[in-house]
């Protein structure tokens, strides 16, 4: 009896990580906004890092986290850190390429809660006066973020947080604006 239970055990363990390793490896969370500016109103808040700190999603939910900033204030090379409770976790973003007003693209570092690495790109597209910002997070899971993404996907985990940020980019960008 014993022996059938282990072998039982055995069987379903061995079943769902065939069925975790059978899921895409591969992820894409995106999100957009039209904001009411132009793209040269709209860049700096992303491009230069310490402008984060008026829209950033994820300062909200820990207010204490530590931010710290390395190379240059603004475009390629200007990285900052991130320090914050189990919400927030800890990681590094780092500008690696920058266009004027249409393109900012980070190497993304997760080291807490999970270690992970993902490239980041926030978009900017005219649109008449006004401003398309789109915010993509891409990445490969490793088997245990498979496994985690089997009960809560990508999407889901930081999808709402893209979409909080976009709004708050919007206010503090039309914001700005107006003035």
């Amino acid at each position: 009896m014993f022996k059938k239970i282990l072998i039982g055990i055995a069987v379903i363990i061995i079943v769902f990580l065939v069925v975790v390793a059978l899921q895409p490896a591969d992820y894409r969370v995106t999100r957009s906004v039209v904001v009411a500016a132009p793209p040269d109103a709209v860049f700096p808040q992303v491009n230069v890092l310490k402008q984060w700190e008026a829209w950033n999603p994820w300062g909200k939910i820990d207010p204490a986290m530590k931010l710290t900033y390395e190379g240059p204030a603004f475009g390629l090379g200007a990285a900052y850190a991130w320090v914050g409770n189990n919400d927030v976790g800890a990681g590094r973003m780092t500008i690696t390429e920058s266009r004027p007003n249409a393109l900012v693209q980070f190497k993304t570092e997760f080291f807490k809660p999970m270690a992970g690495v993902s490239t980041t790109e926030f978009t900017f597209k005219p649109q008449g006066n006004q401003t398309e910002v789109t915010w993509t997070m891409a990445g490969k899971n490793n088997l245990l973020a498979k496994a985690f993404c089997l009960f809560m996907s990508m999407d889901k985990m930081i999808g709402g947080q893209f979409e909080k940020g976009l709004a708050d980019l919007k206010s503090v960008t039309e914001a700005g604006a107006k003035k």
